[in-house]
């Protein structure tokens, strides 16, 4: 009887701690930004699944902390995500990045698909047809672009969807080349850009180039008048595009003239330190790669986002930024050569806390 008696007590117990852990997740939903918060500011975090997955732990002030909880309160509003058709290994595959999403609407935080339209990363000078379509007609290819675009809204349905990473010479090669074959280019942007509208009546549409020189991005976003979209997306990396931070406000305020766009500079970033924190090599880790004035260091990464904030802000079409590479730290341990490229670039320390530069985030 005693031992009956012990049993239900433990029922109970359980019962109730289910309860309250019921009512806790329901407390952890935070509010979406409010409507009138329409200037973007958000990170990419794509590496964040896999990092969670091997037990990468972040911190703020010392203190373990989600990273979407540490951006929400930074006042970021959006997170960046890359979305691949196939990988090889499911990373960036729709079932994680349609649980990230869920997941970082659950933190507060609006969601933007950066869709690559390959299985792996495409860039301006790689953009590989899905093996999935690699023998597809071009007919056939614009019903795959189609069906998987639709796809895409009907499982996550994003805020923004970016059709194309770095799309300056086109996408899903050979048969979207821009200089090879702009018709066909012109056409699956367009089907990708019809299944959008046809399927969300939220979804903003992003083409993005990966410059802010005056010139190519004019030459490019005459090539695209014809595409329904809504938002023009820059890549702004000094190493690449130049030190001139200025050039960003004229760009943006040219292009958004002519085009009648908004415009958002959909990847930047800096670095707080030229060492490394594993022996992979470091995309940016001399000197002469740095911006005059803004040196490498927590104070001048912070300074430097705020400026390219700043630029966006003082243009008449800017929308916002977004920044690339925080999430990656050197999550794979200090002795990988197969690690991080970005460690010493990231919105994190060496030791995972988070620096100065979140309050480039503020609204």
């Amino acid at each position: 009887m005693k031992k009956h008696i012990k049993f239900l007590g433990l029922l109970v117990i359980a019962a109730i701690q289910f309860s309250c852990s019921g009512d806790d997740n329901k407390d952890t939903t935070v509010a979406q930004p409010p409507a009138d918060d329409t200037f973007i500011r958000g990170s990419d975090i794509s590496y964040l699944p896999e990092m969670e997955s091997i037990g990468t732990k972040f911190y703020n002030n010392g203190k373990a902390e989600d990273m979407l909880t540490t951006l929400k309160n930074a006042g970021c509003n959006i997170v960046r995500i890359r979305l691949w058709k196939n990988p090889v290994n499911g990373r960036s595959g729709m079932a994680e990045v349609k649980a990230l999403a869920e997941k970082s609407r659950r933190a507060g935080l609006r969601v933007w698909l950066t869709v690559h339209y390959s299985d792996s990363w495409a860039d301006p000078e790689k953009q590989v047809t899905p093996k999935e379509w690699e023998k597809l007609s071009f007919e056939d290819l614009k019903k795959a672009v189609t069906a998987y675009t639709e796809e895409i809204i009907r499982e996550i349905n994003p805020d923004i969807i970016q059709i194309g990473n770095e799309i300056n010479s086109g996408l899903l090669f050979p048969t979207g080349h821009l200089m090879n074959n702009e018709q066909q280019c012109i056409a699956l942007l367009t089907a990708a850009s019809q299944a959008v509208r046809a399927k969300s009546s939220n979804a903003k549409i992003m083409i993005h180039y990966a410059d802010i020189d005056g010139g190519k991005t004019d030459w490019f976003f005459n090539k695209m008048n014809s595409i329904d979209y809504d938002y023009i997306g820059l890549s702004y990396y000094p190493m690449h595009h130049g030190k001139n931070l200025s050039q960003i406000t004229a760009t943006i305020n040219a292009l958004g003239e002519k085009y009648g766009k908004k415009v958002v500079i959909a990847e930047t970033s800096y670095p707080f330190t030229l060492l490394y924190n594993d022996f992979t090599n470091n995309n940016l880790g001399s000197s002469d790669q740095l911006v005059p004035g803004y040196p490498a260091t927590p104070a001048g990464q912070k300074a430097f986002v705020l400026a390219v904030r700043a630029s966006v802000a003082a243009s008449t079409h800017g929308q916002g930024f977004a920044y690339w590479g925080g999430e990656w730290v050197a999550f794979r341990g200090k002795e990988s050569a197969f690690g991080s490229t970005y460690e010493n670039q990231a919105l994190y320390s060496f030791d995972n806390n988070a620096l100065s530069v979140m309050q480039a985030f503020a609204r």
